[in-house]
């Protein structure tokens, strides 16, 4: 038996929405699973030759805690990956991969756990669901840890607004990200970022794109990692002035995700100087917003 996974990239929070929202984007993970005797992988496009080939991979330790949690042997299995999401970015990655494998190996499994005890169990494996989540259910989805597992509900978005991600050329990894977060943070701070999150998914669902300017604004973690990523206010206000609604840190960075309502083009373009004009080399690509969440065909 053979299982077939197609896994959207994910941006998360969305400046004020942490460890919360999650937008599924038009960049695609493919990957196969089959069934086998011992565990083999194979890497194309992204992490060729620098992800492990091994049972270290992401996606075979996502296929054998799925068999685990199904109460399944495992025996192994033979997957083939073809990686468009960059690594390490704040795109996802990690959560494709977790997800992709869960699913395939669900599929080849028989389909033992449905949506929610798949949701659950990446979530858990990735830190954290509003990657997860989005790459599941596709679209902007607001996720939520509660003792009986994750619920999440996926927010309907204007098509008036546009998508542009501005991916620098370099990594950043999630745990050094989260390790620059202090473990509390003053109140003021908090009303700030709850007001805000509730600003943005009422405008979002009243589709007044114009209050954006003010609703993707974020306290609780933007501010502290930008010892990591010190060109980031730069970016932001060329990306602002260029005509973007507002211009966030993608997950836990290095990219940098803005909406835009007019010239995509013309912000990209002006993201893109402002980090080159940091000294650091990037990419911004016009992406859609995905609407159909993580994809499995088995046969």
């Amino acid at each position: 038996m053979i299982a077939r996974v197609r896994v959207p990239a994910t941006s998360a929070n969305l400046g004020p929405g942490f460890d919360t929202l999650g937008l599924a984007l038009t960049l695609y993970n493919e990957l196969t699973l089959a069934e086998a005797d011992r565990v083999t992988v194979s890497v194309q496009g992204e992490g060729q030759g620098q992800l492990p080939a091994t049972a270290a991979n992401v996606v075979a330790q996502a296929a054998r805690a799925l068999f685990e949690a199904a109460g399944r042997r495992f025996t192994g299995v033979a997957i083939e990956c073809v990686n468009r999401i960059p690594l390490s970015r704040g795109l996802g990655s990690s959560a494709a991969a977790w997800l992709g494998g869960m699913l395939g190996a669900n599929a080849l499994a028989g389909t033992p756990l449905d949506r929610a005890a798949l949701l659950a169990l990446a979530a858990r494996a990735e830190g954290h669901p509003d990657n997860v989540a989005a790459a599941l259910h596709g679209g902007l989805t607001v996720s939520c840890e509660t003792p009986a597992g994750v619920l999440a509900v996926s927010v309907p978005l204007p098509d008036t607004i546009r998508w542009v991600v501005l991916i620098p050329e370099l990594t950043s990894a999630t745990a050094e990200a989260r390790a620059v977060l202090p473990p509390t943070v003053p109140r003021a701070d908090a009303v700030f970022n709850i007001q805000r999150a509730s600003l943005l998914l009422a405008s979002l669902q009243a589709k007044r794109v114009d209050l954006l300017h003010a609703a993707m604004h974020d306290r609780l973690h933007e501010p502290y990692r930008l010892t990591l990523f010190p060109w980031m206010p730069a970016v932001v206000a060329a990306a602002r002035a260029a005509g973007a609604l507002g211009c966030v840190l993608s997950g836990a960075g290095p990219s940098l995700l803005a909406a835009v309502a007019e010239d995509p083009g013309g912000v990209g373009r002006a993201m893109t100087a402002a980090l080159s004009a940091a000294g650091v080399p990037g990419q911004a690509r016009l992406l859609d917003v995905d609407t159909r969440g993580a994809v499995v065909e088995a046969g």
